[in-house]
């Protein structure tokens, strides 16, 4: 397939992966009791990372990136993704969502401001979801409304990563009472997190994920410039949030992928340590056909991952292809943790091993970015749309 965009130089690309899963494994995993215990990743591995550029990998390279393009991308999330989830979630939204919407739709001016800043390392949020709504734009509150040169912002953006720690947030929020069709009631804000009257409410307790932190951001008549306005046009927040959410769909669904084949690892090693009836239990056969399926899965998975961000790299519209590898992804990881706690038998259950963890970690890959449920529905829809513009 020929590829409009090609990215890093194929060699160094390489060599930073070899170098990125020496770092995973010698850095980021032994530091996961501490994480595990304070909720924090700590300030050294933090500035480690940025020096690394692990979040700039995306941004061109004029503005301090490393140029990578998608199908590079989400293999480097992959390998992130080895180690516990918070190293990824403290990344992905600078170099996934926000840095994609600043280059699909920032003005020359915003990208030269924000894509540098971004790179180096300066934390970022992405606030479509609201107490009332998340898939659904129409019930979206949020309003910002003209006033003399600028915007003013009201409402409350709910389940937002890294807002605790960010410096920047990209809002979407309504310029029309009215749902406008093609959700051309929503435009995108960039919001400096110091502006005035905005508040972040305290981290959510969650299920797993330790090291990641969501939180409510508020919002209290946040008066902000005109240049403020996400490519200086109103009513394009959405379709931009819409194309940005293809790129973090590949991300989550690389990050489970990654994720599931640091489970399995940790379930061969097991498996081969622990010894029943005398022997290994690797050796018995419904051992060996978890293994066996989970391996299957996760190869799977790779392939549509890699076919997903290949023709996003090629210029392809993979709104569909990047919803299935999600969807695909996420289903299987859940479906190799659930296997892994099974191989460890009564340990998988104990908080002292690592599989329970697993567990709980993978859960919420299958909910955010797109649940499961309203991907499927997405996918179906330009399924039945594309038949039907077939039939005539």
């Amino acid at each position: 397939m020929s590829t409009a965009n090609p990215g890093m130089d194929a060699d160094v690309f390489e060599q930073f992966i070899e170098q990125l899963q020496r770092y995973v494994r010698e850095r980021l995993i032994p530091a996961e009791k501490q994480i595990l215990e304070t909720d924090l990743i700590p300030d050294d591995i933090m500035n480690e990372m940025r020096e690394m550029g692990l979040f700039g990998l995306t941004m061109p390279e004029e503005f301090g990136g490393a140029g990578m393009n998608i199908k590079q991308y989400t293999r480097t999330i992959r390998e992130l993704s080895y180690a516990m989830p918070c190293y990824r979630s403290i990344t992905s939204i600078n170099i996934g969502m926000v840095c994609s919407a600043l280059k699909n739709g920032g003005t020359e001016e915003q990208k030269a401001e924000w894509l540098p800043r971004l790179a180096a390392g300066e934390i970022a949020s992405f606030g479509l979801t609201e107490p009332g709504s998340g898939s659904d734009s129409a019930a979206m509150q949020t309003m910002a409304v003209k006033s003399g040169n600028g915007w003013v912002l009201n409402g409350t953006k709910r389940y937002i990563t890294n807002s605790p720690f960010a410096k920047v947030a990209l809002i979407m929020a309504r310029t029309s009472k009215e749902a406008l069709p093609k959700n051309a009631h929503v435009s995108a804000f960039i919001v400096p997190m110091d502006t005035p009257g905005i508040t972040v409410g305290k981290s959510d307790k969650k299920m797993g994920q330790a090291g990641s932190h969501i939180a409510d951001i508020i919002m209290e008549d946040v008066q902000l410039p005109a240049d403020a306005l996400l490519g200086g046009v109103e009513g394009r927040g959405f379709i931009t949030a819409m194309q940005s959410l293809d790129n973090g769909r590949l991300s989550v669904g690389s990050a489970a992928a990654g994720y599931a084949r640091r489970a399995l690892d940790s379930a061969l090693r097991y498996a081969n340590e622990r010894k029943a009836f005398g022997e290994p239990i690797a050796n018995f056969q419904l051992i060996q056909q978890m293994l066996a399926d989970s391996e299957i899965e996760i190869y799977a998975a790779e392939c549509m991952l890699d076919d997903a961000a290949e023709r996003a790299d090629a210029g392809e519209n993979v709104l569909r292809k990047a919803a299935a590898a999600k969807v695909f992804a996420t289903e299987m990881c859940g479906r190799v943790v659930d296997r892994v706690v099974q191989i460890y038998g009564g340990a998988g259950y104990l908080a002292e091993y690592d599989a329970e963890r697993f567990f709980r970690d993978a859960r919420i890959y299958r909910i955010y970015e797109g649940t499961t449920q309203i991907l499927q529905l997405q996918i179906a829809k330009h399924m039945l749309r594309e038949w039907a513009a077939n039939q005539g």
